[in-house]
């Protein structure tokens, strides 16, 4: 069938095999043109069909030469339904890395959930014995905790309410906008989710069943983001989940022999739910136009890349003075900033297209999907009922 976006509001309900499929080519392509590294050779992803996890997953192979297992939640395409672009983007990975000599074999289901983590640890201990790399890259709304609770997540303030200008990326109106502050229970439910108490599990049970190396690593991605943003995520009910999983970090290198546990505060990237977030896809807007300006952009390929080669495998894994390994640099040097909150207050609808990048921004959300990727004709017939190998076995 021939595959188009359908948009609704800030979801896209479609997404495109081929282009995912090129999309994920490009991300390799990327990876095998920067030097090699020299780094961890079993890594576990979990959360690996997007962004940061996928990229992760991408760079661990064709930069460290990694056999990976991947841990995903994705919808297979039916017959008249697309899949996710999260499946896609897999059965691409597995195609390319099969192709290469690589081993990639995924797993599909709840991450949170005992039964994954069990189906995973099989794996690990009947092809590798042990994996030396666990990243955890996990962002979901709900998660069903082992007490047997559904919680959800919430993105809000604590405290007080917060109002500042947003835009409609419908009609780019400029507007203002208030988040409310959250409740003690929705502040606890969203720790619950976002926070690090799963995280640990999954390193827990990894050790426990001897399915990690003598002084393997994991490392679990956060955002902090400028002061502009930070009633929302750094002060708000995310910055409460984020502040528990740094604690967990240090949690898992007090508690758990010979394992070293990081975290990785990224740069700001287009997603899906970030669209719908008053405020942040305005200040995207804005930094994206700053930093392509400044020769700084990077998008998810570019940072975990950098993150492998630069950061973690680099004999000593270089941090901050917290501790935290920090690939949003670039996005936070002053000079960046500066211009940000410069053009924050003078931008209107009338300047929005000439001073901030809206146009890069939704082509960034497209291609989250699969769309508007160079040289993929979207007039022609593809089939959508793609498998993923390992999944087929």
């Amino acid at each position: 069938m021939v595959v188009e976006p359908k948009v609704k509001g800030f979801m896209c309900t479609t997404a495109h095999p081929a282009g995912c499929e090129a999309a994920v080519k490009a991300q390799i392509e990327y990876v095998k043109s920067q030097p090699a590294t020299e780094g961890p050779k079993k890594v576990l992803v979990i959360g690996s069909s997007m962004g940061y996890g996928l990229a992760s997953r991408i760079a661990a192979t064709y930069s460290c030469g990694a056999d990976t297992i991947g841990v995903i939640f994705d919808k297979a395409g039916k017959e008249k339904r697309t899949g996710t672009a999260g499946w896609y983007n897999t059965a691409a990975f597995e195609k390319f890395a099969a192709a290469d000599g690589f081993y990639a074999k995924s797993i599909n289901g709840d991450a949170y959930s005992q039964e994954i983590k069990d189906e995973t640890i099989a794996l690990i201990k009947k092809d590798w014995g042990k994996a030396d790399m666990v990243i955890y890259s996990i962002a979901a709304p709900r998660r069903k905790a082992p007490d047997g609770v559904t919680y959800r997540s919430v993105l809000k303030t604590v405290g007080q309410s917060y109002t500042n200008q947003a835009i409609d990326l419908m009609t780019n109106e400029i507007f203002e906008a208030t988040i409310e502050p959250a409740t003690e229970e929705e502040i606890h439910d969203t720790v619950k989710v976002m926070g690090g108490e799963d995280w640990k599990l999954w390193i827990e049970a990894l050790k426990e069943a001897d399915a990690l190396q003598d002084g393997a690593k994991t490392v679990a991605y956060s955002y902090i983001g400028p002061e502009l943003t930070h009633p929302i995520y750094y002060s708000g009910t995310i910055g409460q989940a984020k502040q528990h999983l740094y604690r967990t970090a240090g949690e898992i290198n007090q508690e758990i022999d010979g394992v070293e546990a990081y975290v990785s505060v990224n740069k700001a990237v287009v997603t899906q739910s970030s669209a719908a977030i008053p405020i942040v896809p305005l200040y995207m807007s804005l930094m994206l136009k700053v930093m392509k300006e400044k020769k700084l952009h990077e998008g998810c390929i570019e940072q975990m890349y950098r993150m492998f080669h630069d950061r973690l495998c680099t004999g000593e894994v270089v941090t901050d003075e917290n501790g935290l390994i920090r690939m949003d640099d670039y996005e936070m040097k002053p000079e960046v900033q500066d211009a940000i909150r410069e053009l924050w207050g003078s931008v209107s609808a009338e300047n929005i297209d000439k001073i901030g990048d809206l146009q890069s921004y939704w082509q960034d959300f497209y291609e989250i999907f699969g769309f508007r990727i160079p040289g993929v004709d979207y007039s022609a017939d593809v089939d959508i009922q793609i498998g993923i190998p390992s999944l087929e076995c």
